[in-house]
């Protein structure tokens, strides 16, 4: 059972109370109406393989008011997007599925790079930037939700709830971002959220002058890196995705930027929640929760430079510093706190990812005054429809012609 505390500048929605799934659905179905929406899929081939998706689509398969369902599929060839098509055949709602590797959209891609436009790096960025403009060229949604492949605790309640905001008539909501706590049952989990990013939000706050707004904006968010989030059409054409791990940041910065908090809250969509745990890669910077960590902070530090913060090795080290003391104190709170809830509790694990990410501060520091001028940011739809004007044609003509001939 959860609290009504509202705090920060956003508005929280609660579940406080044990309204069915039916109820909510209802709602949905009549709003459907006059406001059809969509869902987003982002996922990797290997991931019709894992303990997740077979699930999702069993729940997907009985939700009454989606108008399209656009899943991308990442790293597979041919024989294996055929495998995904009819893995997701049994869904009754229309979907399209995104053959990100295909030639068709290679192909396009190549084009997008000629302009200066496409992504810079593969990886769930692209991919959901890719969904997002299939979902704007086949125009049959003016809401649309994302969430991921790996959500092994998936219940259609999660969906319902997380267009709920956005999708109600009276609401004014532009954008919803879910919320939860990370178990498997036995322990805490969501060690970057817990660990990193609280504390070194507390620690920005502490040393900085002028990002005092941005930073409480985005401390009000019980888990700022949920992947769970909906928004309207207008918010899809304008947003730049970013194409690193720092996508969920990345995001709630581009909201902070276009729109006041009235229009953005977020949603409790689930009780315990568990997906696929990213290795930590202690010795590895470029991949799992080493990489993750380090553009994390890296889109925060551009974000308060735009702010007018002046960063300097000197900012880095007090950063970090306060980030240390502040993280220690967070391992000792989630130790006592997974006591009392009979969970196990490591804290010697935990007190080792603190080292790791707090050398992550301070080499996305050094990466940041190296190459102040790099923009993972990948072109905004609107951007790209002025580029390109018959862009949502070849798209929906690329995409159409792999769902009829793959």
């Amino acid at each position: 059972m959860g609290d009504y505390h509202q705090f920060g500048p956003i508005t929280t929605l609660h579940k406080l109370s044990a309204r069915s799934i039916d109820s909510i659905e209802a709602d949905l179905v009549e709003w459907s109406a006059t406001r059809p929406m969509a869902l987003v899929i982002p996922a990797l081939y290997s991931e019709l393989e894992g303990p997740a998706l077979e699930n999702i689509v069993d729940e997907l398969s009985q939700v009454p008011y989606l108008s399209e369902i656009i899943i991308g599929i990442d790293r597979a060839n041919e024989d294996e997007f055929r495998h995904a098509k009819e893995f997701f055949s049994r869904l009754p709602q229309r979907h399209r599925l995104l053959w990100n590797d295909g030639p068709r959209l290679r192909e396009l891609d190549a084009e997008f790079d000629a302009l200066g436009i496409a992504p810079n790096q593969p990886g769930k960025g692209r991919n959901v930037w890719y969904c997002m403009g299939y979902y704007l060229a086949s125009g049959r949604a003016q809401a649309v939700a994302l969430h991921d492949a790996d959500v092994v605790t998936y219940k259609r309640e999660m969906l319902a709830r997380l267009l709920y905001p956005v999708a109600h008539p009276t609401f004014g909501y532009a954008f919803s971002k879910g919320y939860y706590f990370r178990s498997d049952g036995e322990k805490l989990n969501g060690r970057v959220t817990r660990l990193m990013v609280a504390p070194l939000l507390h620690a920005l706050r502490t040393t900085l002058d002028h990002s005092d707004q941005y930073l409480e904006f985005l401390q009000s968010f019980r888990y700022p890196l949920a992947g769970e989030f909906a928004m309207h059409t207008n918010v899809v054409r304008n947003m730049r995705f970013p194409s690193d791990w720092g996508l969920e940041i990345g995001v709630l910065s581009e909201l902070y930027r276009r729109y006041t908090p009235q229009r953005i809250c977020q949603v409790d969509i689930a009780g315990a929640y568990d997906h696929k745990h990213q290795e930590v890669s202690e010795e590895d910077k470029h991949t799992g929760l080493h990489k993750m960590s380090i553009d994390i902070a890296k889109a925060l530090f551009r974000k308060v430079a735009i702010d007018g913060e002046i960063l300097t090795p000197e900012t880095f080290r007090t950063i970090k510093a306060s980030y240390y003391r502040t993280a220690l104190d967070h391992v000792d709170r989630y130790h006592n706190d997974s006591v009392i809830n009979g969970f196990q509790s490591h804290r010697h694990a935990e007190e080792t990812m603190v080292e790791l990410f707090a050398q992550s501060i301070m080499d996305a520091g050094d990466q940041f005054l190296n190459n102040p001028m790099e923009t993972p940011f990948i072109a905004s739809w609107a951007r790209v429809m002025s580029a390109m004007p018959d862009v949502f044609d070849r798209i929906k003509d690329a995409v159409e012609a792999d769902m009829a001939e793959v």
